[in-house]
């Protein structure tokens, strides 16, 4: 069932969860809140295809990018060193010699941040807004949440200390507190998983109590897993409006309860969830 509000579709796909009974929402970041990094599958997709090209394989690029262009999305909401210890396999298995991932990892890094200095810049000095680096009616969302008295949880696949730094020059990180998580060195210390059974177990919140906002697939199938309301974000990261169907697509089968675009619907989203506003 698909409703449409005055600025938005929302697409129910899942009706029979329960409402009105939450107490926690999740949020992923990049492309869920935050749009600094939007343009992160260019930068990281053709990094990994040269790779891949210099084992000597007979595969073309195009081959070699729809292959990458696979897990790399399929593993998209963890975090990054997961996508580089798969190329590192993906090396190997084409008869080369990988490097190390957090090589890999490092060098993506460098790459990307060298392509949104100029977003980074221009939120310091206040060139560039708040609200245009984020997923539209990202902060009336967050504001209406914790006014509500929900705990309000942010988790990312992208180091913990980016994620902190950037929900900070976004305005977003007053509405998490201590409640904003990301990859770290030691990675296998962190997942989303972890993060939704810290909320259940330690915050003594219900497995349908918890509502997960996310543009990825694990955070989608790890949310429905745990008995939570998940909100798959199909976000059209360049325009800021409509449903990227790519994402929908990836949404759907990871579990998605409902599909959003943006929170321009969100006095639907939440008469949808029974969430007074």
């Amino acid at each position: 069932m698909t409703t449409t509000s005055s600025s938005s579709e929302i697409e129910i796909l899942r009706s029979d969860f329960r409402r009105g009974d939450f107490r926690a929402v999740l949020f992923d970041f990049d492309g869920t809140l935050s749009l600094i990094r939007r343009n992160w599958p260019q930068v990281m997709i053709p990094m990994m295809v040269d790779v891949l090209a210099e084992t000597g394989t007979s595969e073309s690029r195009d081959e070699l990018n729809d292959k990458v262009e696979e897990f790399v999305m399929r593993l998209n909401g963890r975090q990054t060193i997961y996508q580089m210890i798969q190329l590192s396999d993906e090396v190997k298995a084409r008869g080369g010699t990988p490097r190390d991932p957090l090589e890999y990892k490092s060098r993506y890094h460098d790459l990307l941040s060298a392509q949104i200095h100029h977003r980074v810049t221009g939120l310091a000095n206040r060139t560039v807004t708040a609200e245009s680096l984020t997923v539209p009616g990202s902060h009336q969302l967050l504001e209406r949440l914790r006014s509500m008295g929900l705990e309000l949880y942010l988790a990312s696949g992208t180091d913990v200390k980016y994620v902190r730094e950037e929900a900070t020059a976004l305005e977003v990180a007053q509405y998490f507190g201590p409640h904003i998580y990301g990859a770290l060195d030691d990675y296998k210390n962190f997942s989303k998983k972890m993060i939704i059974d810290q909320i259940i177990h330690d915050a003594g919140v219900a497995g349908h109590q918890l509502i997960g906002f996310g543009d990825g697939f694990v955070e989608i199938q790890e949310v429905r897993q745990a008995g939570g309301v998940a909100i798959g974000v199909a976000s059209e990261e360049e325009r800021r409006q409509g449903i990227n169907e790519w994402k929908r697509n990836r949404l759907i089968p990871a579990g998605a309860d409902i599909i959003i675009g943006d929170y321009r619907c969100q006095d639907e989203l939440f008469r949808v969830l029974g969430l007074a506003s």
